[in-house]
């Protein structure tokens, strides 16, 4: 029982982990739709992507040929990340060119259907969280055979990846130069989904430190920014004391 506990608990920090892409993803996506809606798309996605993980589970678990090859060298887990990698790709470019190239509002165009867009959205998060979890999920399953273990983990990680998404999603919103970032992050974890699926290791370091680096310098401009409006207030606030 000691060792399962302990096992968990393992599993419980790499969902974490992995689950960073995950809150990046969600936090980007539900920014699309108004702010009445963001919380119910953050969740409705989060517990379909978790009820399609645990099935995932189930399927991974009788599905013995996972790794085994199917197609040229190719295994269906291979394909599965070689696809999720080019639609995260694909997803990401769209998005910063959305966000870059700023219309006025006479520009928009046609009202954006908001039933089409959450359904939409929703599709998107389950499917990327599939692709994110089937590494999690293949070595959880060959670490334990224990499924209430696996989806016991799955399931804490699903509560505090909700509330992680929710102050960390308005922190993007709030901030377009931090959007920016996290798509070119995604852009970044597509590359790395791609080229596993391709059989080329990518060490996880060479991403996760630039990111973190990236992350870093970002927060230290945005602070920059924000002491230097600070002072500009100050300074006019002074002004006018001196003329009255």
């Amino acid at each position: 029982m000691a060792d399962s506990i302990i096992l968990l608990l393992i599993l419980i920090g790499l969902e974490l982990v992995l689950g960073i892409d995950n809150i990046l993803v969600i936090s980007i996506f539900v920014g699309k739709l108004p702010a009445k809606d963001r919380n119910k798309a953050r969740f409705t996605g989060l517990a379909l992507a978790l009820l399609a993980r645990i099935i995932m589970i189930y399927v991974i678990v009788s599905l013995t040929r996972i790794n085994s090859t199917v197609f040229l060298n190719f295994s269906i887990k291979d394909l599965i990340l070689i696809a999720g990698g080019m639609f995260l790709l694909w997803k990401a470019v769209n998005e910063i060119h959305q966000t870059v190239e700023i219309k006025d509002d006479d520009d928009e165009g046609p009202s954006i259907n908001v039933g089409k867009t959450f359904a939409y959205i929703i599709i998107q998060i389950v499917m990327l969280d599939i692709v994110f979890s089937i590494d999690s999920v293949v070595t959880a399953i060959g670490m334990t055979n224990h499924l209430w273990v696996i989806i016991s983990a799955v399931l804490i990680s699903f509560i505090a990846i909700l509330g992680f998404s929710i102050p960390i999603g308005n922190f993007i919103i709030k901030h377009p130069s931090v959007k920016i970032l996290a798509l070119s992050f995604l852009i970044t974890i597509g590359i790395t989904i791609f080229m596993e699926g391709m059989h080329k290791d990518v060490p996880k370091e060479y991403i996760y430190l630039p990111m973190g680096f990236a992350l870093f310098v970002e927060m230290l401009q945005m602070r920059y920014t924000y002491n230097k409006r600070k002072n500009r207030i100050m300074q006019k606030r002074q002004a006018k004391k001196k003329v009255g």
